[in-house]
């Protein structure tokens, strides 16, 4: 578990709205309901969706629950393609290739700009389907208690992912909880004059 590791970036968050009691009875099932698919044998580029935090390959959370003591703790799964953009342009190349002598032979002189795009789109497919998708998880473990939030990355990607999928999951935004927004937290709506118009000190 990253969460675990001896060193991380974390990014904290607050929930915006209030949480009703019966969200915590329902968090299970809407973890499975919007749990990650796996995409080995398809051509997809991209799959996202929540795990068990103590084992990325159960979406049934049949190891262990989510729930662990005052804390509702899972993962955040986003298995990635990437083709290397020399891969891609060799076929590409070599596909082209392929497709103009084809065409001489019938007597054309050159591939339509139609053509080409769909001869491009065949090669990224074909190349998926050889290629194996990157897994990356992101460990998120939330207090039932205070309805602070941990998320186990700083990655601005990663973090919009996040927010959106939970926001899916859950029907709650998030809030992250930066120095400005943990300063009105402590201070009150009053004090968001002063804050805005504070500036930085150098120290050096």
């Amino acid at each position: 578990m990253a969460i675990l590791s001896a060193s991380l970036g974390l990014t904290r968050y607050r929930v915006v709205e209030a949480i009703p009691d019966s969200l915590w009875r329902e968090a299970p099932k809407s973890l499975k309901d919007n749990a990650f698919r796996d995409i080995d044998a398809t051509t997809d580029e991209r799959s996202w969706g929540w795990c068990n935090m103590d084992n990325m390959l159960d979406m049934d959370w049949a190891e262990s629950p989510p729930e662990k003591g005052h804390y509702f703790c899972f993962s955040l799964r986003l298995d990635t393609r990437r083709i290397p953009p020399a891969v891609f342009k060799k076929h590409c190349m070599i596909a082209l290739a392929g497709e103009l002598e084809q065409a001489k032979a019938e007597g054309k002189a050159f591939i339509s700009k139609d053509r080409r795009r769909e001869i491009r789109e065949m090669v990224m497919l074909r190349l998926r389907a050889r290629s194996l998708p990157v897994p990356a998880v992101f460990d998120a473990v939330w207090s039932m208690r205070t309805g602070r939030l941990l998320l186990a990355s700083t990655n601005a990607k990663a973090k919009t992912l996040f927010e959106d999928h939970f926001n899916l999951t859950f029907g709650l935004n998030l809030e992250p909880l930066t120095p400005f927004f943990l300063a009105m937290d402590l201070l009150g709506e009053a004090a968001a004059s002063r804050l805005e118009t504070l500036e930085p000190s150098n120290f050096v």
